[in-house]
């Protein structure tokens, strides 16, 4: 298997602004050195954290989606970031906080937010996903997810594929986040917590600056290692980061401190 090569977008969103925040994007995304295998923006990368969603939402043939098609096959990378989706049907229209992975040639899957955000009434305006997308590139297995889910480690934890246990479910954790200024003691503890506990590398992708609500972002963005090492620490500063995840040292680590084996395994009711 591999090294994969991956680049943290960290940077300020205009609020509610589509177009702006995609063609900030786009330039950014051009500007990244070298061939990273996977760019990582932050949650509502189009929009900010809003709750506007009846005048933002698209669905998954509208403008933000069909973007991402477009420079993922120009970069030649996969990349990945939440937005505000919907999904209608004859009888209702839902809303989700929706995690697109999308793949150079166009194709595509999504992770809906599990752990909506009461705090700041986001369980109030979408609905919640039941299912976890595990994808995979170039034999590594990564799971996907949004802000809030890292506070569930239920949520996240790594179960073996199988008992006696055979393989790790994955060997890497995603979170794409809009993660306040005052709780980022929370942010950088908890992404530590999770690489320790699931013998995986983890990267956190947060925003900066402040948004329409006056809310302040710190950014610090993060790649962990499976020991819970840090990598790399971003500033408050807009930022672009890239790094090779080394395959090597991840099994090293998981064949001298098997661990993983000894985790429960178990199934979550949606």
């Amino acid at each position: 298997m591999a090294n994969l090569r991956i680049s943290l977008v960290q940077t300020t969103l205009h609020w509610e602004d589509k177009k702006a925040n995609l063609e900030m994007l786009e330039r950014k995304i051009e500007n990244i050195p070298g061939k990273p295998e996977l760019i990582v923006l932050p949650e509502m990368f189009s929009t900010g954290f809003s709750m506007n969603k009846e005048l933002l939402a698209e669905t998954m043939e509208d403008y933000t989606v069909n973007w991402l098609r477009k420079t993922a096959a120009k970069k030649g990378a996969i990349i990945t970031g939440s937005i505000i989706a919907k999904d209608e049907s004859k009888t209702e229209t839902r809303f989700y906080n929706r995690l697109i992975w999308m793949l150079p040639n166009g194709e595509f899957a999504f992770y809906d937010k599990r752990h909506l955000f009461a705090y700041g009434t986001e369980d109030k305006h979408f609905s919640a996903g039941n299912k976890r997308l595990i994808a995979s590139v170039n034999g590594w297995k990564i799971n996907l997810q949004i802000c809030y889910d890292l506070r569930f480690p239920v949520w996240l934890r790594q179960s073996p594929v199988e008992k006696p246990a055979m393989a790790p479910e994955y060997d890497l954790l995603i979170v794409s986040a809009n993660w306040p200024l005052a709780r980022s003691l929370a942010w950088r503890t908890l992404l530590q917590a999770r690489a320790i506990e699931n013998q995986c590398y983890v990267i956190g992708v947060n925003r900066t600056g402040q948004d329409g609500k006056g809310l302040e972002y710190g950014g610090e963005s993060m790649v962990v290692g499976p020991s819970g090492e840090h990598i790399k620490i971003m500033g408050a500063a807009e930022e672009i980061f890239s790094h090779t995840l080394d395959r090597e040292k991840l099994e090293g680590l998981r064949t001298q401190l098997p661990f993983w084996r000894d985790a429960d395994t178990f199934f979550i009711q949606p």
